[in-house]
């Protein structure tokens, strides 16, 4: 006769034990190496089953760099793979979730290519080739644009992908290249005065990673990226981005009411959920409108009217070409820049 006595099924509700416990496991007795790696971009911790994954540049408004989709990635799998981990939880460390591309980025490591995680000198990340590549009297590769601009979404798409469930919490702002983040997490939380679009549309972006309409539907994505406006986090709410959007001073309570209710769930239930449910995304070609809206994110920048902001910005400052690019619109806040150090690297907006 087979012994039962450590079958899970003689205990009560084992099936809300996680997937080492109980000397049935198939984790039972097998030691547990998390490599605990060390980011330029972002921090990683596993509290109970939730890993947390949280952007660590404030003082840039978290702001993208070449170092942050690679970064996210690698977070996001060693999340994938630790057997203690149900669901991922992004956030983002100051005033807010990340406030798009650190636009300095194309010359940030170009005196000293060796600064950033991984060398990028002679490669299309190169940021002197990119630099190079964005010259309004020079030739425009656009496949050298997309080789860069798909590495970005491959990494951001890594929450979509992941086996395990994603959360992404937002607050303060996820604006453009943020959003393009955000998207793809499987649930979203915000505070309810998050600013959350894409204002490049007006000139000089297209959201790279294509998931407005699958994420909002057809008219309510044109809404936002035929006007570049954005939405508040209760908006955010009301259209169906997010799941929920608590005032700011609940957001904290109410997200880790979230992440607790799925991580009491078995995590292979989460992955045939997700797996199922994605299933539907794909079909939708998620991936076609990725690859569509990453290459017309570079034309958008090499267009009459894109150089004409390129220009503008190199010669009256990144500040006063967004201030003329919004202000006609009405959401142009001069004082969000006025606190803000003179010295400090423009972000996308």
């Amino acid at each position: 006769m087979p012994d039962y006595e450590h079958h899970s099924g003689t205990r009560p509700a084992a099936w809300r034990e996680g997937i080492t416990e109980g000397k049935d496991s198939l984790f039972t007795d097998r030691s547990q190496r998390d490599p605990g790696t060390e980011y330029r971009t972002l921090t990683y911790e596993v509290t109970d089953r939730i890993a947390r994954i949280t952007f660590n540049r404030p003082e840039r408004g978290n702001a993208i760099t070449a170092d942050t989709p690679i970064e996210l990635a690698a977070a996001v799998e060693r999340a994938d793979l630790d057997p203690r981990v149900h669901v991922m939880v992004l956030s983002g460390r100051g005033k807010g979730f990340c406030g798009g591309y650190d636009l300095s980025i194309f010359a940030e490591n170009s005196a000293d290519p060796e600064t950033g995680q991984t060398s990028t000198e002679g490669t299309v990340l190169d940021p002197m080739v990119q630099a190079r590549n964005h010259n309004p009297w020079g030739t425009w590769d656009p496949m050298v644009d997309y080789a860069m601009m798909s590495r970005f979404n491959r990494g951001f798409a890594s929450l979509l992908h992941a086996n395990k469930p994603t959360v992404a919490k937002l607050h303060g702002f996820a604006i453009a290249g943020g959003t393009d983040i955000a998207l793809y997490a499987d649930q979203i939380i915000c505070a309810d005065d998050t600013k959350i679009g894409y204002p490049p549309t007006r000139v000089w972006g297209i959201p790279a990673a294509g998931m407005w309409a699958h994420r909002l539907g057809d008219q309510r994505a044109k809404r936002l990226l035929f006007t570049g406006d954005c939405l508040t986090g209760k908006q955010a709410e009301e259209w169906g981005l997010a799941v929920e959007a608590p005032p700011a001073d609940q957001l904290d309570e109410r997200t880790e009411a979230l992440l607790e209710r799925i991580s009491r769930m078995p995590i292979n239930q989460l992955v045939m959920a997700k797996l199922a449910l994605n299933s539907v995304l794909l079909a939708q070609g998620v991936a076609n409108s990725a690859m569509i809206s990453t290459v017309f994110d570079g034309v958008s920048r090499h267009t009459r009217e894109g150089y004409a902001f390129q220009l503008r910005s190199a010669t009256v400052g990144f500040r006063e070409a967004v201030r003329e690019r919004d202000e006609p619109n009405g959401d142009w806040k001069r004082a969000q820049f006025e606190a803000r150090d003179a010295t400090e690297p423009k972000v996308e907006s």
